[in-house]
């Protein structure tokens, strides 16, 4: 992909006419030049200072095609921040400064929370971290994939530290999570098959109801689950999958009972006194760190999101055989122990 850089003498990718006479770039010239173009063409009378990190090119997991899933692609990012005036360059003291670090760090602290799978996410996840300094003001973001096509494609923002332009104020104002990192504590049941298929299920949905913390339910697959193709990102994918089957059963069974497969939707059912009953496909396969357990190992699964949710334990019914305490596992005998 070729960018258009109109060089000195005069102004700033400003462009000439015939007649000789200067004028500022077009929306199409803006549209395609690299973000200092913009951020200058919007500048008002009195310009802030920037910093720029150009041309910052990692090899990451992103895409919503399946295609993408598993593999890395080339992904190369463009940062110019707009910082409050300072003394540093009379004084020579670093501290004064924003620090390059901050736009370079920013980036790679979101790509290890978790996969992602629109650029258009990743975006505003570097902005609205990045907005977080004190001396930043406005960010332009322009993030490329280049692998996909012979040139290159992507997305481009700009946001800055007005009252709903960043993520974090959108989520708010939606009571969503804004970060996959934030904490929630839940009370992580296991609910295995010989309770859910037995009479003693109304009694056991009441005590996790009950319990002074909110509760988040994991399943075992279903019994009737397709055997393995051996091929070990499809049985994957099917296994967990077994397990929404039976999470959906279980939501149809009682109507306190909430599938929830993002941490959006957890934090909603959390909020609202809902039974949330976890399906795991999105959550496991955006995961950076990928648990090793699946649907051969359920329990050790919900081990793993009681981990990333900081919940602490797991209450595992005593119907589950061969479970013993220790090792984030609590054996809840009757209903009333959870």
């Amino acid at each position: 992909m070729a960018f258009v850089c109109l060089a000195p003498p005069g102004p700033l990718f400003a462009v000439t006419d015939r007649t000789g006479d200067v004028s500022m770039p077009s929306e199409t010239t803006l549209a395609f030049g690299m973000p200092e173009a913009r951020a200058a063409a919007t500048a008002g009378g009195d310009p802030l200072d920037r910093i720029a990190v150009r041309d910052y090119t990692r090899a990451i997991e992103i895409g919503a095609f399946q295609a993408e899933r598993g593999v890395t692609q080339s992904v190369r990012f463009n940062v110019v921040l707009e910082v409050v005036r300072h003394s540093a360059a009379a004084t020579d003291d670093v501290d004064q400064v924003l620090s390059y670090d901050t736009i370079v760090e920013a980036i790679e602290v979101i790509l290890t929370r978790e996969r992602i799978n629109l650029l258009e996410t990743l975006a505003e996840r570097i902005a609205e971290r990045v907005l977080k300094a004190r001396q930043a003001v406005r960010v332009f973001i322009r993030i490329e994939k280049l692998d996909r096509i012979p040139g290159a494609l992507g997305v481009e923002i700009v946001r800055s530290r007005r009252v709903g332009t960043n993520l974090t104020e959108i989520n708010r104002r939606q009571g969503a999570v804004a970060a996959p990192g934030d904490t929630m504590h839940p009370l992580v049941v296991f609910l295995p098959n010989a309770v859910l298929n037995s009479t003693d299920l109304s009694a056991w949905l009441d005590a996790v109801a009950g319990h002074d913390r909110p509760a988040i339910l994991c399943m075992e697959p279903v019994e009737s689950a397709l055997n393995h193709t051996g091929v070990a990102p499809v049985d994957r994918r099917l296994g967990l999958l077994a397990i929404e089957q039976n999470a959906w059963r279980l939501a149809a069974r009682d109507s306190r009972c909430m599938v929830v497969d993002s941490r959006t939707e957890i934090r909603w059912a959390i909020r609202n006194s809902r039974l949330g009953v976890w399906a795991p496909s999105r959550i496991v396969l955006d995961a950076i760190n990928r648990p090793d357990a699946g649907a051969d190992d359920p329990l050790g699964l919900a081990r793993w999101f009681a981990r990333a949710f900081s919940a602490g334990q797991v209450a595992v019914p005593g119907a589950y055989p061969g479970v013993v305490c220790g090792a984030g596992l609590r054996v809840v005998r009757i209903p009333g122990d959870i």
